[in-house]
């Protein structure tokens, strides 16, 4: 490799799918994130640590994580910084509101059009929507290769990438030329913790917004001489984009109904190992649309 690559990681913040309740869906459709915790997607810390490796090995690259979300998502930048990461972007506006994976990658591959980009590595998809269709589309829409379910990266070299895939059926390589997108699986290494000196280094980073509202002088003056500390937030009127193709406008997928289904003892079903309890069991499945 002859220059420093530069990497971006696609991170979302998403509500803990674990305490789904009553009020988790808004009357129009869009989840209530107010009224769930809000948790780093946990694909997408696997594809933190895919670059992370990536920068282990050429230490000169730089990670920039970018997000879109309301002003909380600047907590899934700062988790990445703690972690290794060297900066980020906010994508953040209301007219983004409501964005379906349409929109989302619209709005995403819109933003990276405006950075220097060698790699864009995301989770395979997010524990809200379980789409797997965001990281795809952006690829799709900046016009470049794509390479899912990666495990790790081998190697890269003369302006081409290899890794390997783990599949349904077992592990392959695959290898594309630069600039790409990876999609990560679950299945590659977990994301290392918060790095003590990256913590110290970014305990304060905060975006333009938050720094509106903070009210301490000292806060306020070491961001002149740290502008490292300064997380950079972009709105729609920052990005080439044209206004229909976002939010809900740009969004033809709408969500009718979000369930919590308990499965209690009364519930369960005991069967022995003879074939026609099995066969009876297999019909009532697939008539039931569990299987099949």
């Amino acid at each position: 490799m002859n220059k420093p690559l530069n990497i971006i990681v696609l991170a979302k913040q998403v509500p803990d799918t674990r305490n789904v309740g009553k009020d988790a869906m808004k009357a129009d459709g869009t989840v209530n994130r107010a009224a769930l915790p809000a948790i780093f997607n946990p694909e997408d810390l696997n594809a933190l640590e895919v670059a992370l490796s990536i920068k282990d090995r050429y230490p000169e690259s730089i990670i920039t994580i970018l997000t879109m979300g309301p002003g909380r998502a600047a907590d899934i930048i700062r988790e990445g910084l703690y972690r290794g990461a060297d900066g980020g972007v906010l994508l953040s506006d209301r007219k983004f509101a409501g964005s379906d994976t349409l929109a989302t990658s619209y709005a995403l591959a819109s933003t990276i059009k405006k950075m220097e980009c060698d790699i864009i590595i995301a989770g395979r998809q997010a524990i809200d929507g379980d789409t797997a269709q965001v990281g795809p589309q952006v690829a799709q829409k900046l016009n470049i290769p794509q390479i899912t379910y990666c495990e790790s990266v081998e190697s890269i070299k003369d302006g081409k990438i290899t890794v390997t895939r783990r599949l349904e059926n077992g592990i392959e390589k695959a290898a594309g030329p630069l600039p790409l997108l990876l999609t990560v699986n679950a299945s590659a290494p977990d994301c290392r913790p918060r790095n003590a000196k990256m913590l110290m280094k970014y305990k304060h980073a905060v975006t333009t917004s938050e720094l509106q509202n903070l009210t301490d002088d000292y806060l306020q003056d070491i961001r002149v001489k740290r502008p490292y500390l300064t997380i950079q937030e972009w709105g729609v009127a920052d990005i080439d984009v044209e206004h229909e193709q976002l939010g809900l406008s740009g969004s033809p997928t709408k969500v009718k109904k979000i369930e919590n289904i308990v499965f209690v003892a009364k519930e369960s079903k005991h069967i022995t190992t003879s074939d026609i309890e099995i066969n009876t069991l297999i019909q009532e499945l697939i008539e039931n649309h569990t299987i099949g």
